[in-house]
């Protein structure tokens, strides 16, 4: 049996079809039915109240949660985790204050699980519930020091700020905006990389921060040229996600590029990088394996719907 080069045993090739595609759906973490509102979060006896008729979802420092037999979150009951002195206040959901609490799973009997494993299985309540809690608690583990003095802070607002106690500085979390952009060559290919350090077969769509005075659409040039070496025009945008891992926000675009020009990946960031055939593509999203050495991002990411959108649209 000949050996196949990785351009055949990607699936280079391909023609016809048009690139006016959208997302196949709205991403999971991206429509949270939860209610939000700041106005519930400085009371301290509208809080109190809400402590005690809520639920508290306990996260370890891995970002994973316990879950039930049937695959659920697992939901506490606020008397069983504490006062509420170190809880974050993740939203109303159907009249129920919903809390996040840091935990330790070591000593548990539960199963704990996170949220890339669980999130096809979720709706989109709990799923944004749980990204809420896995971005918020990581934020305050990281902020527990002021930036400008250096003293220790404490939390306020129900989680949702930390105060100073050197000089009262308040400080809020932040989301750091990030590009993700399907870059295709207006017919049958598209460009898919691989990261340094991922699994040989997983492959995806290219994805950079954007840097300060940058727009998201330069960063879409900037980046894709960065990482493969080639140009890209007709940028459009698909839509967006919150990603807690750790405190992203991933804002998709669609971009075209040249399939004819050399591919350079970055070197110690990109492994490899190829033009993929939207057939090797369809086969690879139906059947949630690897096909012609590919193995494409799970479900619950927008990078999926992307190219759900794409292949199939």
């Amino acid at each position: 049996m000949t050996a196949r080069s990785d351009s055949e045993r990607i699936g280079f090739g391909g023609a016809s079809s048009g690139g006016g595609f959208q997302l196949d759906s709205s991403p999971l973490l991206a429509s949270s039915p939860v209610e939000l509102s700041d106005t519930h979060r400085d009371d301290p006896d509208t809080v109190a109240e809400l402590w005690r008729g809520g639920k508290v979802l306990l996260v370890d420092e891995y970002g994973r949660t316990p879950v039930d037999a049937e695959g659920s979150l697992a939901w506490d009951a606020p008397g069983a985790v504490g006062d509420g002195t170190n809880a974050v206040l993740l939203g109303l959901h159907q009249g129920v204050a919903r809390w996040g609490v840091r935990a330790c799973a070591r000593d548990s009997e539960l199963l704990w699980s996170d949220l890339r494993v669980l999130g096809d299985w979720l709706g989109d309540a709990e799923a944004g519930l749980f990204a809420t809690a896995v971005g918020l608690l990581a934020w305050h583990d990281r902020a527990r020091y002021c930036a400008l003095c250096g003293a220790g802070t404490e939390r306020i607002r129900s989680g949702w700020a930390r105060r100073c106690g050197g000089c009262w500085h308040e400080e809020y979390p932040r989301t750091d905006p990030s590009m993700i952009c399907l870059v295709h060559d207006g017919a049958d290919r598209v460009l898919l990389g691989r990261k340094a350090g991922w699994p040989d077969e997983r492959f995806s769509v290219l994805a950079g921060f954007v840097e300060m005075g940058e727009s998201l659409e330069g960063c879409v040039r900037r980046e894709v040229c960065e990482e493969v070496g080639v140009e890209v025009s007709d940028i459009r945008y698909l839509g967006s996600q919150p990603w807690p891992f750790p405190r992203s926000l991933m804002v998709g675009f669609a971009a075209v590029a040249d399939p004819e020009a050399p591919l350079h990946p970055a070197d110690g960031e990109i492994a490899e990088a190829h033009w993929v055939n939207r057939e090797h593509v369809r086969q690879a999203l139906e059947t949630n394996a690897s096909v012609h050495g590919m193995r494409l991002p799970p479900g619950i990411s927008i990078a999926h719907r992307m190219l759900r959108g794409w292949a199939l649209g």
